[in-house]
């Protein structure tokens, strides 16, 4: 195997060269970033008809890297799967059987598969955050003068689960909604004592990335809330914080980025909580 042997090294090369792939190179990059659950346990077929690309344009995806094939490729994410969720493919493989095979009311039929969509995501969830990564987020919320939370489209639910959540801890705390076409001013009184706690997905809200560059250049310290490392929020974030988010349509759950804005707040009470002992 000539092309990275672990997932970390996979992800961080397929982000240091997205820039440089074709359109369709690109669309299978993202994917693969954003859904390395269903790389280990789709086919290639299946992968490429989602993705919207040919098998053969997987194959040479994976041998860009330096695989002899998209299989090669695939045996990391498998590798992974195994070592940070055992037994999870198996039981997701059972879940979705016993959904197909059972004679369900096509409402509950829905329901179930919801159901089990989520159960992978908070997996994925759990391998995806670092503890440092949170402790450090934490440490920046509790001492920031002014939270600042920004969050447009599908992660406007976030975005207001945060403001709801800091405002029950009494923290001082700005939900810019942008209330009269002021977003941009409402953004500018974020100093760089004070967070800004951006949360976007694909497709991004174009007005979220523009307060994320435009704080970012005031020295403005940023949480990013995102579902890619290719996402333009990223390159910006002291702290990014990677979540599944699903589909790109306005049905797909928020099971996972709702349980790290949880975990987020959580952590930020404990770190605050210790300090004041």
């Amino acid at each position: 195997m000539n092309g990275p042997s672990t997932y970390e090294r996979l992800i961080n090369e397929i982000t240091r060269r997205h820039d440089e792939f074709g359109k369709r190179a690109q669309d299978i990059a993202r994917y693969i970033v954003q859904n390395p659950n269903q790389i280990a346990l789709e086919s290639t077929k299946t992968l490429a008809e989602t993705i919207g690309v040919g098998s053969s344009n997987l194959v040479r995806f994976a041998q860009g890297l330096g695989y002899s094939g998209f299989s090669e490729m695939q045996r990391v994410f498998q590798s992974r799967l195994v070592a940070e969720a055992p037994g999870l493919a198996e039981r997701l493989h059972e879940l979705r059987s016993e959904l197909m095979g059972r004679a369900i009311d096509p409402k509950v039929r829905l329901l179930h598969e919801v159901i089990v969509n989520d159960i992978a995501a908070l997996h994925q969830l759990k391998g995806s955050i670092e503890d440092g990564q949170l402790q450090q987020a934490a440490l920046l919320m509790s001492r920031a003068r002014t939270i600042y939370l920004a969050g447009n489209l599908r992660a406007f639910p976030v975005a207001t689960y945060l403001h709801y959540a800091l405002l029950h801890l009494r923290r001082p705390v700005q939900l810019i909604d942008g209330a009269g076409g002021l977003a941009s001013e409402q953004a500018q009184l974020a100093g760089s004592k004070d967070l800004l706690i951006a949360t976007s997905f694909r497709f991004y809200s174009r007005e979220v990335v523009d307060l994320v560059e435009d704080r970012a250049k005031h020295e403005v310290p940023i949480i990013a809330i995102t579902d890619s490392h290719l996402s333009p929020l990223v390159k910006h974030a002291t702290v990014a914080i990677i979540v599944p988010a699903g589909e790109h349509n306005f049905s797909a759950s928020l099971a996972a980025p709702m349980c790290a804005a949880q975990a987020l707040v959580m952590a930020m009470a404990n770190q605050m909580e210790e300090s004041s002992a």
